[in-house]
């Protein structure tokens, strides 16, 4: 007999027809043993494909998973991660397709070269269900063959694409399953410690499904990691503990089940997406496909959709304007008082002008983002979040992205206060590499958490009353201009067909308050502890910008002779009020000269030749220029600007009155503003994440150079014709 040259193993549920397929194929030809050091039955066949190519067909034992609950689960996997066949045959009952493609999805993530033999395709007919095997296929990504094993038919076709795939020289690529932003956070920290590790298990298991098993309590997986690599597997574990705890304080359940719900989920929205023409019996997710009839309905599920996101924002700017009135007159008082107890000089200046002014600004807007955060939390935890981005993947498959696209835009701040460095990591979910590109390119126009105190400050301050219509619209605007210059990139550097969207639809919960509260304060202190560090730190660089070099020797003899001329003119009147307002005002004209004279003034009074046709002036573009290290510095600064070099002597309070009370700032100044923060070069980190993650440092050069210029077009446009309209 000719050598094998091909090994193909056949994998599938108990009852599914996978015996049954494998005797039709291999007829008198195999013979049956005992796997090594186990009692169960190892079966082997030969069988010749159409080229005369011979081929050894293994028959795996029967299995609804590949996490090693039962023995037949353990020898199943062992021999798909140990002896690698060319080829997995996954034979699914087209009659129980939601039940057997549980095992299909989990073949997937594993990464294995698969065929799924779609059997039993008579028996769903007669039960009047009709599945669509190149719908199926498209969305699957790999070859699907309807067969009915019994009767024979279809094995030709089953074997002739088999042989193609094994032929042919494939990489494993395991599929990438989303689990919710709480597991997939958690994986790809521990992808990040069995990476570092090197070949923790001599490079057969893929690093997040290696993750997942711990997540999922896999007992032999950890005794394997944990023989060849302890201090590895004392970090896995830790981890792991971590994600089990957390998923029973904020879900009140197991992070097992968690991904028990969201592989389901997957597949429902698979199936929902025109490969069964009628759904078979109800399941335990059947209620929530009751809900889903209508929050996801194609007329009724955007209008929904658009409520909730208008109700979210009415939420949190009406019951976060009173908190946040009491932290400005908080870091109000913190200044006033710090004035009174300092001595003039340098110290005093970085503790009201570059801490106080600028770090409490950022601070000032907590309550808002907390607010923020639970509303996302509730969305998030009750499994809303996801029916947003399966209606949306309609929307996104004309602009060239993919639906898994959606979830990087949620995760980066597309209903407002996420981060855009998560959104980039998240496109790892994406196949192909032209629509990882186009997505992690545009992400960051999303308004994520750093620029949400920018934008509530200017709508508190210009758009009174509406704050919550204006973030409304410029949620929208985000989604909108992101979708288009994605357009773009797919329609020029990036050119090539859109593949199919699958989104996990897990089932609705009814969110705890406990779950709720912990996910809102996790997000929110990492938004404080970013304030008390990051922003602390580079508010005090931009300070000392803003002071040194400080005045020339020459101009500070002439505001000297100012003040002892005025001291003169009123010698007879020491105590006249005309004398304070006087020398007041000398002392605030010397403030800006100083900051104009700095090292940060030079700068902003640089760029006025261009940024002033979008109404910028050079305290602006100082802030604006420090927004390209993290976009929180440009409250920070602009507080700290305006501490420093206070035009009108009158001028007082928190940064929201000097702004109100500036007569270079109006409504139109704001929003060109605002805008031209949406969509401005993405902070430095996520800069680095996007040059790490697409390989190649021209494209973060490319986010920063076209965001900027494209942020700065619209900016203009909106200054100038708001301007000639008599809006300002």
């Amino acid at each position: 007999m000719q050598a094998p040259r091909l090994t193909i193993a056949l994998a599938g549920n108990p009852n599914a027809g996978k015996t049954t397929l494998f005797n039709a194929l291999t007829g008198a030809r195999q013979h049956v043993g005992n796997y090594p050091g186990v009692t169960v039955e190892k079966k082997e066949g030969f069988y010749s494909l159409a080229d005369g190519t011979a081929s050894k067909i293994v028959d795996l034992p029967g299995t609804y998973s590949l996490t090693a609950y039962s023995i037949e689960e353990v020898v199943a996997r062992d021999f798909l991660v140990q002896d690698r066949p060319n080829v997995v045959i996954n034979i699914v009952d087209a009659s129980n397709l939601e039940r057997n493609l549980y095992l299909t999805i989990q073949l997937l993530e594993l990464g294995v070269p698969l065929v799924i033999a779609l059997n039993m395709m008579d028996v769903a007919r007669d039960r009047g269900i009709e599945v669509d095997s190149d719908r199926l296929a498209a969305l699957l990504g790999v070859p699907v063959v309807p067969i009915v094993a019994r009767g024979g038919q279809g094995l030709a076709a089953l074997m002739e694409e088999t042989r193609r795939l094994g032929q042919r020289t494939k990489e494993w690529r395991p599929l990438r399953v989303s689990y919710g932003e709480d597991l997939d956070s958690m994986l790809l920290q521990m992808e990040a410690v069995i990476e570092e590790h090197g070949p923790l298990l001599e490079a057969v298991y893929p690093p997040r499904w290696l993750a997942m098993k711990y997540l999922e309590s896999d007992r032999q997986i950890r005794e394997k990691v944990e023989r060849r690599h302890r201090q590895a597997a004392e970090a896995l574990d830790r981890m792991a503990a971590e994600a089990s705890r957390h998923a029973q304080t904020t879900l009140d359940t197991l992070p097992e089940a968690l991904i028990a719900d969201q592989r389901y989920g997957f597949i429902k929205s698979v199936l929902r997406q025109g490969v069964l023409s009628l759904r078979h019996d109800p399941d335990r997710l059947y209620t929530s496909d009751r809900i889903d009839q209508v929050v996801t309905n194609r007329l009724l599920g955007p209008v929904i959709m658009l409520a909730v996101l208008f109700g979210l924002y009415t939420f949190t700017f009406t019951y976060s304007e009173l908190p946040v009135a009491w932290l400005g007159s908080l870091f109000g008082w913190l200044g006033d008082t710090a004035e009174v107890m300092l001595p003039d000089g340098l110290l005093k200046s970085l503790i009201i002008s570059g801490i106080i002014d600028g770090v409490g600004g950022v601070l000032g807007f907590v309550p808002l983002i907390m607010f923020m955060f639970f509303g996302i939390a509730v969305l998030e935890d009750s499994g809303y979040l996801a029916r947003v981005a399966f209606m949306m993947d309609r929307v996104f498959y004309t602009f060239g992205l993919h639906g898994s696209s959606v979830m990087a835009y949620i995760v980066s701040g597309g209903i407002a206060g996420g981060c855009a460095v998560p959104g980039v990591m998240a496109t790892r979910t994406l196949k192909s590499r032209r629509e990882r590109l186009a997505t992690l390119l545009t992400v960051s126009f999303m308004n994520c958490g750093a620029k949400l105190p920018v934008l509530a400050l200017l709508t508190a301050v210009f758009f009174a009353g509406r704050q919550a219509m204006v973030m409304f619209l410029l949620t929208l605007l985000a989604w909108a201009v992101a979708m288009l210059v994605a357009k773009f990139y797919r329609l020029t550097v990036l050119r090539g067909p859109s593949t199919p969207f699958v989104m996990e639809l897990p089932p609705y919960r009814l969110p705890t308050l406990r779950g709720l509260l912990i996910h809102t304060w996790e997000r929110t202190w990492h938004y404080i502890k970013k304030a008390g560090t990051v922003i602390l730190a580079i508010s005090i660089l931009l300070w000392a910008m803003m002071t040194f070099p400080g005045l020339p020797a020459e101009e500070e003899a002439r505001f000297a002779a100012q003040r002892t001329a005025v001291l003169a003119q009123f010698a007879d009147f020491p105590a006249a009020v005309e004398l304070e307002d006087r020398l007041a005002l000398i002392d605030h004209q010397e403030a800006q000269q100083r900051l104009q004279l700095s090292l940060a003034g030079r700068i902003g009074r640089s760029l006025e030749g261009i940024s002033q046709l979008a109404g910028f002036d050079w305290r602006t573009n100082i802030a604006l220029v420090g927004g390209f290290a993290a976009k929180e510095v440009v409250i920070s600064t602009l507080g700290t600007a305006y501490s420093l070099g206070t035009v009108d002597p009158e001028a007082s309070g928190s940064l929201a009155d000097t702004l109100a009370k500036d007569p270079a700032w109006n409504p139109v100044k704001a929003l060109a503003m605002m805008v031209f923060v949406m969509f401005y070069a993405p902070c430095f980190v996520t800069v680095v994440c996007i040059a790490r993650e697409a390989g190649s440092w021209k494209w973060g050069a490319l986010a920063m150079g076209c965001n900027t210029v494209f942020a700065f077009a619209m900016a203009v446009l909106i200054y100038q014709v708001g301007m000639a309209l008599g809006l300002g």
